[in-house]
C-alpha cells in the first residue's frame, strides 16, 4: 500500500511587504539601545543573509484560519474528492487566529475546528485537531497522516499548514522582516496500486538545552507594554543547531528509505535562511561524500519569506505547477522533504513523487 499526496494547493496572501518598507522602521537592539547603522544598511545585510527580498502578509480582515480554508478548498480540488470522505483534518501553526491590530491568539475553537466548519463538512468522523510543532508541523502532519492510514483508521487526511506570522512580530527587532503570511495544504490517501509516496521519515524535538532557542519575549522597545510578548529567537544558536542536526535527521531519513544519494532529485526545505537551507544541504550531501546538485533545493523566500508550517507545501506546490524558474520534478522522482523549528523540532520525510 502506498501512501501519497493526491491533491495539494496554496494561500500566497496579496500584500506585499518589501525591504524598503522597512526603511521608516525603529529598529533597536534586544535591551532598547539604538543600532549604530542606517535602516538602509541594516536591510542591505539582512538581505544578503537570508535572501530576502519581500514578503506577503495577509489582509487585516483575514486570519491564520481563513488562509488555511482558502488552501483547503485548492487541494481538495486539486484531488477531485468529496470532502465528507476525509477522515482527519490535521492542522499546524503556532498562534492560532490572531486579529491584525491584537495581541491576543484565539485557538477556542481550535483552526482545524473551524476550517472543517468553513469547509461545511457534516460528517462527525471527520476529526479535526491542531498540532504545534513549531515550523515542522506540516511535515509533522504528514508523518501522523500517514501513520493514521498505515494504522487502518484513516483512509484520507486533509494535512494544513497556516500561520500569520506579521501579526506577533516586534516592529522594533530585525528579525520581524523574515516572517510572512501564508498557507499550504495537502490531500494525504492510500493507494492500492502504486509504489510512489512516503517512504520513510524522521522526526526528532531536542530541549535539553534548545526547547527556549525560539521563544514568546517582550519588545526591544523598553516603552512598549511590559505584558505584550512577540516571537524572538537566538538566531546564532538556531543556526549552528540547524546545520549540526538537521544533515543528520535527512541521513537517517533517507538511509531508511534504501534509496541513494544520487537519486535525490529535489529537496524541498523549511524556507527560513537562504544561507543557512544551502549549508544543510551542502552538508547532507557531504555526509555521503557526493556533491550537491545544481537546482537540488527550490527556494520561494526571495519572495515569500519565511511563513512558518507554510513554506514546505508552498514552495512544493509551486514548483508541483511550474511556478518557479528553472524548477520542475517528474513522476518517480526521489524528493526530500525537510524542516527546523520552535521546541526544538525536526523532521523529514523520503518521498517517491
Amino acid at each position: 500500500m502506498g501512501i501519497k499526496i493526491t491533491g495539494i494547493g496554496s494561500y500566497i496572501p496579496s500584500a506585499v511587504e518589501k525591504n524598503e518598507d522597512f526603511n521608516n522602521h525603529l529598529f533597536l537592539n534586544s535591551d532598547g539601545s539604538s543600532i549604530k547603522h542606517e535602516n538602509t544598511i541594516i536591510i542591505e545585510k539582512f538581505k544578503a543573509i537570508t535572501g530576502i527580498e519581500e514578503r506577503r502578509y495577509a489582509k487585516d480582515h483575514l486570519t491564520s484560519s481563513d488562509l488555511g480554508f482558502f488552501a483547503a478548498e485548492k487541494a481538495i480540488s486539486d484531488a477531485d474528492i468529496d470532502p465528507e470522505t476525509i477522515d482527519y483534518i490535521i492542522v499546524a501553526h503556532n498562534f492560532g487566529d490572531v486579529q491584525k491590530g491584537r495581541e491576543q491568539s484565539d485557538l477556542v475553537p481550535s483552526l482545524a475546528s473551524r476550517i472543517k466548519h468553513s469547509l461545511r463538512i457534516k460528517n462527525p468522523r471527520c476529526v479535526a485537531y491542531d498540532i504545534l510543532f513549531g515550523c515542522p508541523g506540516w511535515i509533522e502532519g504528514v508523518i501522523q497522516a500517514q501513520a493514521f492510514i498505515k494504522a487502518g483508521m484513516a483512509k484520507r487526511c486533509l494535512v494544513i499548514g497556516t500561520e500569520t506570522l506579521s501579526r506577533v512580530v516586534d516592529p522594533h527587532d530585525r528579525d520581524s522582516m523574515i516572517y510572512s503570511d501564508g498557507a499550504g495544504a495537502t490531500i494525504i490517501e492510500e493507494d492500492q496500486n502504486n509504489d510512489t509516496g512516503i517512504l520513510s521519515f524522521e522526526s526528532a524535538t531536542y530541549t535539553y538545552d534548545e526547547a527556549y532557542f525560539l521563544f514568546f519575549g517582550k519588545s526591544n522597545n523598553q516603552e512598549e507594554p511590559e505584558d505584550t510578548r512577540y516571537i524572538k529567537m537566538h538566531g546564532r544558536k538556531i543556526y549552528n543547531f540547524a546545520l549540526t542536526n538537521v544533515p543528520k535527521a535527512m541521513k537517517s531519513c533517507l538511509d531508511k528509505s534504501g534509496e541513494k544519494i544520487e537519486n535525490v532529485k529535489k529537496i524541498f526545505i523549511h524556507q527560513a535562511n537562504e544561507k543557512m537551507d544551502e549549508a544543510i544541504c551542502e552538508r547532507f550531501f557531504k555526509l555521503y561524500e557526493y556533491p550537491m546538485p545544481e537546482n537540488v533545493m527550490p527556494m520561494s523566500i526571495h519572495k515569500l519569506g519565511n511563513s512558518s508550517v507554510a513554506t514546505v507545501p508552498t514552495v512544493f506546490d509551486l514548483v508541483i505547477n511550474g511556478k518557479i524558474k528553472d524548477q520542475e520534478i517528474a513522476k518517480g522522482d526521489l524528493i526530500l522533504f525537510a524542516s527546523v523549528g520552535a521546541g526544538m523540532n525536526i523532521n523529514a520525510i523520503a518521498y517517491r513523487y
